[in-house]
């Protein structure tokens, strides 16, 4: 009888299996049904995506709603920006404190730390009575949305069979946008409360309450438990992974992890971050996968959806409607629609195609807003001259509509999942890389959205939007042409380690 135990603890039998049968093995195990307890790990998990986008989603209806709440007296554009900006400069030092600390105690202890600066932020929020006290909050509950928004897609596809990785991880994104659509449904309900915005931010703690009771019952990822020497527990997890897999096809598993495990350990033992800095930036097999993620990250962000998630209630007030709050839920349900069908059509369509369709309808859908915004009579402090929508105003809605739409079917998870492409010996620093790029974009659209609406009345705004689209997909064709970069699926083992063409050593 095969014993899992003495094969993990011995290194000769490790390093004297044969990669190629281990290969063949490891296909086969693919081919195996996947156990529905991985679904429902990857679906608890998920509840961090889903604090992700209810606490970016909410600032939308509480930026209507605080009216004089905060310091006595209404916040002025800038200072609008700085709260909503706030949130994303949290997330940028979150994430990558996440991925420090996921490296050295796993993936599970920033998910409870997420939840625990999820909690205080949410209060803070809730209690605040002055823009300093807010600016805090908001900036805490950044720090449990880089942490999710980091190690929550980085644990579903260590935990994830190959052929539903890009299904599971579109699924902690679709968690995001029903996280929004909530928080525009609660934020549509407490609107009329009186300090109606307390409530909408003081409900986030519960979800993350919710979520660090359930994480006890998720195990560690299998590669970071054969990492920390726990191959019994490894193989565990892999067999509810794989409930129909033989013993064999367990152990070529387990192998070949191990085997990517020691690879990384030889390669970067004695060498510091300077030499990892180097590989990823002057190697070519590095660079041109790292410039592919990071290009497709920054399209996501500079396009200005989230400008849509932070400010959607403030823009449809702006166009007359005369509850803008209710009107965004459409926008989320827009949101979470589409993200749905992205999830089910991801893994059969492939990610470059559905890239490629999406960013020009983005484009073409910001230029009809432009035009449609020259047409609304609005001043230059962002005053609507009119009683009511227009024509105009309506069109806005639904070209908005479609942008969304278009988003939600491409670049929202695909600047999630592009991290798959980096070889495993650079793969932290590169997805570190890669998250700094998502939010250092998001703070530039968040922190200058209003003013650039200001300076350059809506109508350029959402031109100059525009143009950055049809530049983004000329980008996208030229650098996918040029560095030829792979489907993230082609790397067979992508976040195992395990990579078609050889592995790290081929880097």
């Amino acid at each position: 009888m095969f014993n899992e135990k003495d094969k993990l603890d011995d290194p000769v039998h490790l390093e004297t299996t044969s990669n190629d049968s281990a290969l063949d093995d490891n296909d086969s195990i693919e081919s195996t049904q996947t156990g529905g307890v991985t679904w429902l790990i990857s679906m608890t998990v998920s509840l961090g995506g889903f604090l992700f986008g209810y606490d970016t989603g909410v600032i939308s209806a509480v930026l209507v709603s605080l009216g004089t709440d905060l310091d006595g007296r209404v916040l002025s554009s800038n200072e609008q920006e700085l709260i909503t900006s706030l949130t994303s400069g949290g997330a940028l030092v979150g994430a990558v404190l996440a991925g420090l600390i996921a490296d050295r105690y796993g993936r599970k202890p920033p998910m409870y730390l997420a939840c625990v600066v999820f909690i205080a932020g949410s209060v803070i929020q809730a209690a605040s009575f002055s823009l300093a006290q807010m600016s805090v909050g908001r900036f805490i509950v950044g720090l449990g949305v880089g942490s999710a928004a980091m190690i929550i897609p980085l644990y579903i596809g260590e935990l994830a069979p190959a052929k539903y990785r890009g299904r599971m991880i579109a699924f902690d994104n679709m968690s995001v946008t029903l996280g929004q659509l909530v928080s525009y449904a609660f934020g549509a309900g407490f609107t009329e409360v009186n300090h109606g915005w307390r409530y909408m931010v003081g409900i986030g703690a519960v979800p993350a309450f919710i979520l660090g009771a359930l994480l006890h019952l998720c195990p560690e990822s299998p590669r970071q438990l054969l990492a920390h020497g726990h191959g019994e527990k490894a193989a565990s997890v892999l067999r509810q992974t794989y409930p129909n897999a033989t013993e064999q096809q367990l152990s070529a598993k387990i192998n070949l992890i191990q085997y990517s495990i020691n690879e990384t350990r030889d390669a970067t033992a004695g060498r510091g971050m300077g030499w990892v800095f180097k590989q990823l930036f002057c190697v070519g097999t590095n660079r041109r996968p790292l410039i592919c993620a990071c290009v497709v990250m920054a399209i996501s962000q500079l396009g200005g959806f989230n400008t849509l998630m932070y400010y959607s209630s403030t823009l449809f007030a702006l166009v007359g409607f005369n509850k803008p709050v209710a009107v965004s839920i459409v926008v989320g349900g827009t949101n979470f629609i589409f993200t749905l069908l992205n999830m089910l059509v991801i893994d059969r369509v492939g990610r470059r195609k559905i890239l490629l369709w999406t960013v020009s309808g983005m484009a073409i859908s910001l230029v009809v807003a432009a035009v449609a915004f020259h047409f609304i009579p609005i001043s230059s402090d962002l005053v609507l001259q009119a009683s009511s929508v227009s024509w105009a105003g309506i069109l806005v809605l639904v070209t908005i509509i479609f942008y969304v739409a278009f988003f939600a079917s491409g670049c929202a998870t695909i600047g999630w999942v592009g991290t798959e492409l980096l070889p495993l010996q650079v793969r932290a620093l590169g997805t570190m890389v890669n998250t700094v790029t998502c939010w250092g974009c998001n703070i530039i659209i968040a922190s200058t959205f209003l003013s650039m609406m200001k300076s350059m009345t809506p109508s350029g705004a959402f031109g100059f939007y525009a143009g950055q689209e049809h530049a983004s997909g000329i980008g996208v064709r030229g650098v996918f042409g040029r560095f030829r970069c792979a489907e993230s699926e082609a790397v067979a083992e992508g976040v195992d380690g395990t990579e078609e063409d050889g592995g790290p050593d081929d880097a």
